[in-house]
């Protein structure tokens, strides 16, 4: 496997959920799924249900659920839903680039 520049980046995750819901429990196993193919080994994920923990949602200003929050590398990034969308996850997550406008 080659080394680049920044492969050694490690990536700090946030799962917000609200209980063991289908969509929860979705998103949780998509996320980990693209973090082992892409980030194998430089990522930690923290799963925090607002059932539990509610005051939390107000730090990274959660207004939806299931929300992934990118803390590490910066920029912080936010990405709403199950991740189902692999494509729409990589780009929101700044895995991979966004293609350029226009082109479908």
């Amino acid at each position: 496997m080659n080394a680049s520049s920044d492969s050694e980046e490690q990536w700090i995750l946030r799962l917000y959920i609200a209980g063991q819901t289908p969509k929860s429990i979705a998103a949780f196993a998509n996320l980990q799924a693209l973090c082992e193919a892409h980030l194998a080994g430089r990522y930690q994920i923290e799963v925090i249900d607002l059932l539990e923990q509610p005051q939390l949602a107000q730090g990274d200003q959660i207004l939806a659920i299931p929300t992934v929050v990118r803390r590490l590398p910066l920029p912080i990034r936010k990405l709403i839903g199950d991740l189902s969308d692999t494509e729409r996850a990589l780009i929101g997550l700044d895995l991979r680039p966004a293609p350029p406008l226009g082109d479908s």
